[in-house]
């Protein structure tokens, strides 16, 4: 039995190199003809089409050390998008010359590459927090899988939260840093505020006027492929004749989910839609009341000590088929319903635990301090010890 577990390992392990069996072939013929450079950096994303997010941070930091390093972004928009064959090759060539190789997201080309020695990889994950489990952390996960494993390096929000996250990517937990995530850095800066409300407010002048429902739920589905929402738990008609008065809500999906809800929000006053909008950050600092369910915006949004409305309609689904890292209770520092009427209510109580997001701030996002985006670049690139 033992041999026949070995042997069945083996032969997925096999299949998934197979199926990247070109982009092997490539970077194994430049890793013979190249040499690794110690100053190169590559970006490398299959979910985001241009520097945003912790990316954005961390180039900007890194572009401070004028001509000290080569650094190249190949982003793609999904993971749906085809690489040409040119591409694949410039794409292996980079790969097999560069120092370090930066993700902030699921990149499966990278998995299943032995690269060679002396390469960085490092997780620069765009989400903060732990909760909603990913990677090998998710019931029924595939054990044997080459995702992620090959990671050196990877960040986290806090100490507290290093070994949830090592399990997930199944690394090490030595290889996993409570860094902070570089993109909170905004939210400790004054000036950034100002400006941020100044031109939001300039752009959509309906958010000024009113106080702003922000509503922001993550996708349902397995990934990229099947992401969807289910848009009939939401009576916007109802929703609008309520709130109007005093309210405008801004819809910011997860960019992941491609179907859309019946309703119109084009020319309506209580509507904006800014889905388009890649990060969400930005809004936050506008936000009276967050909207969501089990995004990781709720660790973004505690900085902020705001009334925020958990709406899970499919809770026992969504825990039976995805789960959460700890029990909901632990993440849950504003009302939750699980009815269209129940969130109604919420959103009129409008209610914050402000003991609960103290403790729920310090357990999961301690390490974000407003420095999180240098001491990133200083431990990964500029070699210099993290400060114990």
């Amino acid at each position: 039995m033992k041999i026949f577990l070995q042997l069945k390992k083996t032969l997925k392990i096999f299949l998934q190199r197979l199926r990247r069996s070109d982009y092997i072939i490539f970077y194994t013929y430049f890793r013979l003809t190249t040499k690794l450079q110690d100053n190169k950096i590559l970006f490398l994303s299959d979910s985001r089409e241009e520097l945003s997010g912790n990316f954005k941070f961390v180039y900007d930091e890194i572009m401070r050390d004028k001509n000290k390093y080569d650094v190249t972004t190949i982003l793609k928009k999904t993971i749906k998008t085809k690489k040409t064959l040119k591409e694949k090759v410039n794409l292996c060539r980079e790969i097999a010359k560069s120092k370090y190789i930066l993700l902030d997201d699921f990149y499966p080309i990278i998995y299943a590459i032995k690269l060679r020695k002396g390469t960085e990889l490092i997780q620069l994950w765009h989400a903060m927090g732990a909760f909603k489990t990913v990677g090998y952390s998710r019931a029924g996960a595939n054990m044997v899988s080459l995702t992620h494993r090959n990671y050196t390096g990877a960040i986290v929000s806090s100490e507290s939260i290093r070994d949830d996250y090592a399990k997930s990517f199944g690394i090490s937990l030595d290889k996993v840093q409570a860094l902070g995530v570089p993109r909170t850095d905004i939210f400790f800066d004054k000036d950034y505020e100002k400006n941020i409300k100044k031109k939001l407010y300039d752009k959509y002048p309906m958010l000024k006027k009113k106080k702003v429902i922000l509503f922001a739920p993550t996708f349902r589905g397995s990934g990229q492929n099947t992401a969807h929402y289910n848009f009939d738990w939401i009576d916007f008609k109802k929703l609008k004749d309520t709130f109007s008065k005093d309210y405008v809500c801004i819809i910011k999906l997860h960019p992941f989910i491609k179907n859309r809800a019946d309703y119109d929000f084009s020319n309506d006053e209580f509507y904006l839609d800014l889905t388009s909008e890649r990060e969400i950050n930005d809004l936050l600092f506008i936000t009276d009341v967050l909207i969501t369910d089990y995004s990781s915006v709720i660790f973004e949004y505690s900085f902020f000590e705001r009334p925020v409305v958990f709406f899970v309609p499919d809770l026992e689904d969504y825990r039976n088929s995805r789960d959460f890292y700890y029990p909901l209770d632990n993440y849950t520092y504003g009302d939750v319903c699980e009815s269209f009427d129940d969130l109604i209510k919420c959103i009129k109580k409008g209610r914050v635990d402000k003991k609960k997001i103290k403790e729920f701030k310090e357990y999961f996002c301690s390490s974000c301090d407003g420095k999180s985006t240098k001491k990133v670049v200083d431990y990964y690139i500029r070699k210099k010890e993290k400060d114990v």
